[in-house]
């Protein structure tokens, strides 16, 4: 609750009330929830802001990268053999034609693939964190609610999904995938590597939304049991309605905080995966692929290695920073 002082508006009729200059003015109380208090102490964290503005700058290289490296002069895909010795270095550094070098070997400007490598990046984890928390929230709610042997199925399914090994069902299950959907019958290089997109998402999509549903489910099992909860069941309310509209909009902090944390955890096994060779592939330019080709050349060229490096970190530390702070702002035990 928040107090405000009432203030006599000019021209209002005080109805014969006098107040005396030492008196208390009345007040007037301001109702505000939870939600809008951790967003008010959001904004007031300038570290969140300004990790917030970086996260806004990453969107809008990865939006508008055909603009950049058209600013440049430059594409993502052209070669620029002219540029590259016999031994496959480049023989020019940062020029004003390419902004940060050519890439070793294939002579394709750096500062393109630079700007297309956000997008693979950022679209991995937005996709998978959207995927992931519905399922983990829908997943929760319903095994939380309805306990008994629906719970016990589920419960089941969410231990099984944590107990898998995650690396080596994902780069297991990224060669499957490939070989299913067209990798083994000889396609393209371009529709391998969408496939491998795509197959990339599912994987990170089926090992990530299980600890959102534990957490959702035990904080279900808490609020089950209040007055509400069984206000609605008396009147007669439908399942859904009580699941989505009474038990999810108490459940907005931690799911909130969850979404925030997972947002980096996913650009780090997206670029990760690709070093490894189970993620991304050429011709999709990605941080992760310049990385891998980059270790070979990391003495001669250190540039061509950074720079993907730098563009990772700085990202990864600016949403992990924000996360901390929704975390900090949502938490009500936390003053900042």
């Amino acid at each position: 609750m928040v107090t405000e002082p009432q203030v006599l508006r000019a021209g209002e009729p005080d109805d014969g009330r006098v107040q005396s200059a030492t008196s208390p003015a009345p007040v007037r109380t301001v109702s505000k929830s939870p939600t809008r208090i951790a967003l008010a102490r959001l904004r007031r964290d300038r570290i969140a802001m300004i990790c917030a503005a970086v996260c806004a700058v990453y969107v809008l290289i990865a939006i508008f990268a055909p603009l950049l490296a058209g600013l440049e002069g430059q594409n993502v895909s052209d070669l620029h053999q002219n540029l590259i010795d016999e031994f496959g270095f480049p023989t020019i550094g940062p020029t004003g034609e390419h902004w940060f070098g050519v890439e070793p070997r294939l002579g394709r400007d750096l500062f393109a693939r630079w700007v297309y490598g956000a997008r693979p990046s950022l679209i991995v984890a937005v996709v998978v964190t959207t995927i992931t928390t519905i399922m983990g929230v829908v997943v929760g709610l319903v095994a939380g609610f309805s306990g008994g042997w629906v719970d016990r199925v589920l419960s089941w399914l969410i231990d099984l999904v944590l107990s898998l090994p995650y690396l080596l069902f994902a780069i297991a299950s990224s060669a499957v995938l490939v070989a299913i959907f067209g990798g083994a019958e000889g396609a393209g290089s371009e529709d391998v590597a969408q496939i491998r997109f795509v197959s990339l998402i599912c994987v990170l999509s089926f090992f990530g939304w299980a600890s959102l549903a534990r957490l959702v489910r035990g904080q279900v099992l808490s609020l089950r049991e209040r007055e509400f909860v069984a206000a609605a069941k008396v009147l007669g309310i439908p399942t859904r309605q009580v699941l989505f509209k009474e038990l999810l909009p108490n459940l907005v902090a931690p799911i909130v905080v969850s979404v925030s944390l997972a947002l980096p955890g996913y650009v780090v096994a997206e670029a990760g995966l690709t070093v490894l060779g189970a993620g991304l592939i050429e011709p999709t330019p990605s941080w992760g692929l310049t990385i891998s080709a980059a270790t070979t050349y990391y003495r001669a060229d250190p540039l061509y290695l950074w720079l993907p490096v730098l563009g990772i970190t700085i990202l990864v530390l600016a949403l992990s920073l924000l996360g901390d702070a929704v975390r900090d702002a949502f938490d009500p035990r936390t003053r900042r």
